[in-house]
């Protein structure tokens, strides 16, 4: 395509998404069956009426009169059952294929990056799997089949105007060009303005879902008036964007009217002066005529708005075929099945970044034994977190090697890495569910009873079973039926009652009352037993019963050892972070 030339209608894009039409052929031939019944049924009625009004109305004779009325009637209902079933069929199609593409899509975006989450809007992928769907179903309920309808019966009804009466034929079609003409003009114009709606339409979700979401930071620091006016500012601009679309509506479709009318009524003038004077037309011409023009007019009207439809179908289209065409998956090429650790780690001289040229780890290396529980502190974005992410390849480092019972974790099946691996994020995720549901992700390999035995043995039963309907009951979003802590005891369990090899803590009791907080850490003693875990540390209690303690700062490791050696160096990172975070927790606890 030249440069800044562009196309009106995108063909390549439309063969594409023909392509999950394969599956339901049948559907889609009835559904060309049924359109072509509504365009011969349609146009052949005129023809009847022609007929019946010459041979029998305007000779008086009632021989054969009832023939035709049969004959109309019958046109008419094979008519209404061609329209019948093509809405059904049609509507039926599109909803398929929009299941097939959703489904294709949402396990697309399963396997992202966790890189493209961190730079995409949750609001926008909310449009593209939703609200862009709909869009796309009436591609094919309101949009294709509707113009190849509306086309062929104006062809159909043509030919029969042609076989009828030439001379008040050519008068119909001399305004059509007029016709074709200001549709095209048209439909570049609404392409442009269906996808400045869309735009709009995600930014809109966009702003609402997340502002809905983070509403306690809002009200917290009272910003509800300022989000209220850049609300109105998104809002603006979308009823913006609509309205152009009004107003080229609002321009387009009188301008047809009005031509349709103009060409009625020299039909008229010209078919009835023939009829009277020269008898080049009947008075059944005539009146077929009446009835065709709209059938040849109303429909090009239609195509115009049925191709707005089909724009914004195509817009959503390309929009979602964009995300889908989006290469930001983890490279999953291993081939070993990691069925189960013995929980050997190592990190050998690893680099990564999460953007270009600014080191988060900067080269390094340290190694876990199986059963070991090492504990990782440092200041804030010192690079503990980012361990994790590695770990769990939701990430893939530039340089160097990890190691998981010394065979690099590409070399394993991405599946069966991360169910051997269990974490507890410090920010607890809860999903609109029970608790149950909660702990096993409906998994149905894991039974209530395993679910309420696991509860037992790390010591959060008489919690859950305090609740109403106990495992059974219901968190809502997010989790806000219950408090941080007994967020962060489900999420203990979820971890525990899979039976991981590796455990990976982001130990978070800092805003949690002390009953929950001596919970968690009878959790933490019992889930970290025997295997080996990794626990970014936040409280002494945990630290000190770590075999091994890393100190990083600015994504370098600076001391490892064990709580008491590290103490013994003089001006030492880990000491100073102890006298700076930790004395001040153990004083307290002695107090207390």
């Amino acid at each position: 395509m030249a440069k800044g030339k562009e196309s009106v209608f995108d063909i390549k894009l439309f063969k594409r998404l023909l392509l999950y039409i394969k599956p339901y052929r049948w559907v889609f031939i009835v559904s060309i069956i049924a359109v072509i019944g509504l365009a011969v049924f349609g146009a052949i009625r005129p023809k009847v009426l022609q007929l019946a009004i010459d041979e029998n109305i305007n000779e008086r004779l009632l021989e054969g009169f009832i023939k035709y009325i049969i004959i109309y009637i019958v046109l008419l209902v094979f008519e209404v059952i061609s329209n019948l079933v093509f809405i059904y069929f049609a509507s039926y199609l599109g909803q398929s294929v929009v299941r097939d593409i959703r489904v294709k899509l949402f396990k697309h975006i399963l396997n992202f990056k966790m890189k493209y989450y961190d730079n995409s809007s949750v609001g926008i992928l909310i449009t593209r799997a939703v609200t862009d769907m709909e869009r796309i179903a009436d591609i094919f309920g309101q949009g294709l089949f509707m113009i190849f309808s509306d086309i062929l019966k104006m062809f159909v009804v043509g030919g029969v105007m042609v076989a009828m009466n030439w001379r008040l034929s050519i008068i119909v079609f001399s305004t059509l060009p007029l016709i074709v003409f200001a549709t095209k003009i048209f439909q570049k114009f609404m392409k442009k303005a269906f996808e400045e709606v869309r735009t709009e339409v995600s930014n809109l979700n966009s702003f609402v879902q997340e502002r809905v979401t983070g509403m306690k930071i809002l009200q917290l620091f009272a910003r509800e008036e300022v989000e209220f006016d850049n609300f109105k500012k998104i809002n603006e601009r979308h009823k913006k964007g609509w309205l152009k679309t009004v107003w080229y509506n609002s321009i387009f479709f009188p301008v047809a009217e009005v031509l349709s009318s103009i060409t009625l009524g020299v039909v008229i003038w010209i078919g009835g002066l023939n009829t009277v004077l020269d008898q080049t037309a009947s008075l059944g011409d005539l009146t077929a005529f009446i009835m065709m023009i709209p059938m040849i007019f109303r429909p090009l009207n239609q195509i115009a708005n049925k191709f707005n439809t089909l724009q914004m179908g195509m817009v959503a289209a390309d929009r979602v075929f964009k995300v889908l065409d989006t290469e930001s998956s983890i490279e999953d090429t291993g081939i070993q099945k990691a069925s189960h650790f013995n929980g050997s780690i190592e990190f050998k001289n690893v680099h990564f970044s999460y953007v270009k040229e600014e080191e988060v780890l900067k080269g390094i290396s340290f190694k876990v034994e199986a059963g070991q529980t090492i504990a990782i502190v440092g200041s804030t974005g010192a690079g503990k977190s980012t361990i994790i992410n590695l770990l769990n390849r939701f990430y893939d480092i530039q340089q160097g090697e990890i190691l998981v019972d010394n065979t690099n974790i590409k070399d394993f099946e991405l599946q069966t890495l991360r169910q051997q691996i269990a974490v507890v994020l410090q920010d607890v995720f809860l999903f609109a569910d029970t608790i149950l549901n909660n702990i096993t992700l409906r998994n149905p390999d894991i039974l209530e009873a395993q679910v309420q035995e696991a509860a037992k043995q790390i010591g959060i039963d008489e919690f859950i079973e305090s609740l109403p309907n106990g495992y059974h009951y219901n968190v809502k979003e997010r989790g806000v039926m219950l408090s941080s802590g007994q967020r962060q005891l489900i999420s203990f369990l979820r971890a525990y009652v899979i039976n991981p090899s590796i455990l990976i803590l982001d130990e978070a009791t800092s805003s949690v009352d002390s009953h929950s907080e001596q919970l968690i850490q009878n959790a933490t003693d019992k889930i970290t037993k025997g295997r080996t875990s990794i626990v970014i540390a936040h409280r002494l209690a945990t630290v000190k019963k770590a075999d091994r303690i890393i100190v990083m700062d600015k994504g370098m490791i600076v001391e490892q050892g064990t709580h008491s050696s590290l103490l013994k160096k003089k001006n030492g990172y880990y000491r100073n972070l102890y006298e700076v975070q930790f004395m001040k927790e153990e004083e307290q606890s002695l107090v207390d």
